[in-house]
């Protein structure tokens, strides 16, 4: 998965959150080690899990996907404002 890591250093608090709603097993402690470098989540989930690579790296991509359409979103219709 390519990820933004604008996108994800604005969010990585929420997308925290949804990561551990996913994967309750997997530490606060332990998400911030990664940094919010997505291959590292996915390898500690599968670590923790024992998850295979695909489908693991088919939810992070979903989770970040929402985040993505939220951040295109808020652009959208700051621009709109200020066409306005």
């Amino acid at each position: 998965m390519k990820a933004n890591q604008n996108v994800i250093k604005g969010h990585w608090l929420e997308m925290k959150g949804e990561i551990q709603k996913a994967w309750g097993r997997l530490t606060d402690d332990e998400l911030e080690q990664t940094k919010g470098d997505m291959k590292a989540v996915g390898g500690l989930i599968q670590q923790k899990y024992g998850k295979a690579e695909d489908k693991t790296e088919r939810i992070l991509s979903e989770i970040y996907q929402r985040f993505e359409e939220t951040k295109d979103k808020s652009i959208s219709a700051l621009k709109d404002k200020l066409r306005d």
